[in-house]
């Protein structure tokens, strides 16, 4: 684990409260085993991260499309500041060598430490809004999140997979994908649903959820993937 001072210089960025730092990279799992640990675990940083992240977003938003209508304003932000963005974003800043987690989270690299690392940017947010204002935290999201913006435009970012799938089979197969559940396992309160994805009568990929909608989207991803339709990497 490297140290928080090594962060500052990385992000630029240089707190005057140190306490604050530590807050943001604190994950609760590690106050499990390190019970002597000085600091608060993220989550009330997360909480104010979410809102002043929505505000910059939105603020920025509204400003560069004076003639977009709000749905599509929404689509947008909804691409920029959803889980899997954060995550990506928070790995280029190599955010991830610097949380405090539990040897347990420290070994997962799956969803669940994409989700870690999503809360951890939101937190930091919220620690920089503390310590050094909203025009300094401002800037730090324009550079490092808002800067992906065209892309998500190019990209259509802002469809989720769906929606983009839907649209890609329509335009290059005249067709309309369609959803089918293969096989449910598991007890009531605990169901795997695994669900395929058609196009015709040709299953163009599966996937498995929790629930129908969970299974539905996964399995559109796979789609997106073997068409290798552009998308936000997971």
């Amino acid at each position: 684990m490297k140290k928080p001072k090594d962060l500052e210089e990385k992000l630029n960025i240089v707190f005057n409260n140190q306490d604050l730092l530590k807050e943001a990279l604190t994950h609760r799992s590690y106050l499990n085993e390190n019970q002597s640990w000085g600091y608060k675990n993220n989550e009330r940083l997360e909480y104010l991260g979410d809102a002043v992240l929505e505000l910059i977003v939105t603020e920025n938003l509204f400003s560069r499309f004076p003639d977009f209508q709000e749905g599509y304003l929404t689509s947008l932000r909804a691409a920029l500041v959803n889980y899997q963005m954060l995550g990506r974003v928070a790995k280029e800043i190599t955010l991830d060598k610097y949380l405090y987690l539990s040897k347990g989270e420290s070994k997962d690299f799956g969803k669940a430490r994409e989700v870690i690392l999503a809360n951890a940017i939101e937190a930091l947010f919220g620690a920089i809004y503390l310590d050094r204002g909203y025009d300094v935290t401002r800037d730090f999201v324009i550079r490092i999140l808002l800067s992906h913006l065209d892309e998500v435009i190019e990209k259509r970012l802002y469809l989720d997979p769906k929606s983009l799938l839907q649209e890609f089979v329509q335009d290059k197969y005249k067709l309309t994908p369609t959803y089918s559940v293969i096989k449910e396992e598991g007890p009531d309160h605990q169901k795997i649903f695994l669900v395929g994805v058609f196009i015709g009568d040709k299953k163009a990929a599966e996937a498995t959820g929790s629930s129908k909608q969970e299974a539905e989207t996964k399995s559109a991803l796979v789609a997106l993937d073997e068409f290798e339709v552009k998308k936000v990497s997971n």
